[in-house]
């Protein structure tokens, strides 16, 4: 058994070879890529000898993806992500001087794998397809903020020159406002638009009843407003065009990624399951198993799938006094994810709403109320995956007489 501490960058690994007794055999700096990987393994080959395709090699790094992480998995290693604020406390027992170099790391890396991997999580076996999953899943929902923070300079521009616009729009991501700002993206333009101009536009858009909203809107283009010198307008014209155009591609893209997610979700295994939750569709579907991973062996309960959704709270207890409080360290996407499907739930399932309606009435604000009934949904999708069967309403909120009654 072999033991190694890889201090990665963007460029290079710093790796040390460690035996079981502590003792350091090979410190090295490896290239990225593949011929770092072929050195790595050329140097464990030269330690294990004979017996190198019956050697068990533990790797310790602070990453659990890339494809270096991937080289390593494949090449049969058992590889421990360790996190790196677990990585900075331990650093302390090495040194109290605070001293750090990347040949040090590695040095307290092998050395963590080698007497506290029970305390580590090894690198997840998830399969391929829901890595894939949580590749454009990620991906789509980094394409709807990025939309929300374009909208957002967008709505600056216009306020800085045509107010008007804002009241003629709700949403400035909607087809029709692109298409009715792209067209006339100034006060004085949008005031010559014709009603039979901005009906064309709101077919284009395919939107409905257009002899009801193509008036409304020409009025609200037409409003009365203070504005700036023509010049000024022109500059602020061309930044609102270029804008439009990076949101009009953007929803372009969410639309064609959400295909794929859907393509790739619908055909998982656990798909079925995972959609039978109260208040999950097809792309929060998609985000809470990409995030989760399918790897059967990864939560050994549901306390452990609770910890790390981020759900479950921690309790800080030292003598007379405890303090219980939410985990603020945690994946965001799947904080937001389960977030969503608990305001869903609510709405749609019994037990979900008597659940959350007991958490007000405790006195619990609606955010926190949302996160206890987050963290039940959570333990009862990892029982509904356990043991591979649906999501059953009365099962998941089992009461003493059988029925759900709300507390409100």
């Amino acid at each position: 058994m072999l033991f190694i501490g890889d201090d990665w960058a963007e460029d290079h690994h710093d790796i040390e070879v460690m035996d079981p007794g502590g003792k350091i055999l090979t410190r090295a700096r490896l290239p990225e890529g593949a011929a770092g990987i072929a050195k790595l393994h050329s140097i464990i080959g030269e330690r294990c000898g004979e017996d190198a395709d019956n050697a068990e090699i533990v790797v310790g790094i602070e990453t659990d993806r890339g494809l270096w992480v991937a080289a390593l998995v494949a090449a049969g290693y058992t590889v421990y992500a360790v996190n790196p604020v677990r990585a900075a406390r331990y650093r302390d027992r090495h040194s109290v001087s605070r001293a750090k170099s990347d040949a040090g790391d590695a040095h307290m890396l092998a050395d963590m794998v080698r007497t506290d991997r029970h305390q580590l999580r090894q690198v997840a076996g998830d399969s391929t397809q829901v890595e894939a999953v949580k590749a454009l899943s990620r991906a789509h929902k980094t394409l709807i903020w990025e939309r929300t923070r374009h909208a957002l300079r967008l709505r600056h521009t216009l306020l800085e020159y045509f107010p008007a616009a804002l009241e003629a729009f709700d949403d400035l991501t909607a087809p029709e406002a692109l298409l009715i700002l792209d067209k006339a993206p100034c006060p004085t333009s949008a005031k010559k638009l014709t009603q039979t101009q901005i009906r064309a536009q709101l077919k284009r858009a395919g939107r409905c009843k257009l002899d009801t909203r193509t008036p409304i809107l020409q009025a609200a283009l037409r409003t009365e407003q203070l504005g700036q010198h023509a010049t000024i307008s022109a500059g602020y014209a061309v930044i609102t065009r270029a804008t439009v155009a990076v949101l009009t591609t953007l929803n372009e893209q969410i639309a064609a990624l959400h295909d794929q997610v859907e393509r790739f979700f619908t055909t998982h295994p656990d798909a079925e399951i995972v959609s039978s939750q109260p208040g999950i569709g097809v792309v929060l579907g998609a985000r809470i198993l990409g995030e989760f991973g399918d790897d059967p062996r990864r939560y050994a309960s549901a306390k452990s799938r609770k910890n790390y959704a981020g759900t479950s709270p921690i309790t800080r207890a030292s003598g007379k006094k405890k303090i219980v409080a939410a985990r603020f360290v945690h994946n965001d996407r799947l904080v937001d994810a389960l977030t969503q499907q608990a305001f869903t739930a609510i709405r749609v399932s019994p037990g979900a709403r008597a659940y959350y309606d007991r958490q007000r009435a405790r006195g619990i604000e609606h955010y926190a109320a949302l996160r206890h009934v987050a963290n039940r949904l959570v333990g009862i999708l990892h029982g509904c995956l356990k043991h591979r069967t649906p999501y059953n309403e009365a099962t998941a909120w089992p009461t003493e007489n059988g029925k759900i009654t709300s507390a409100a």
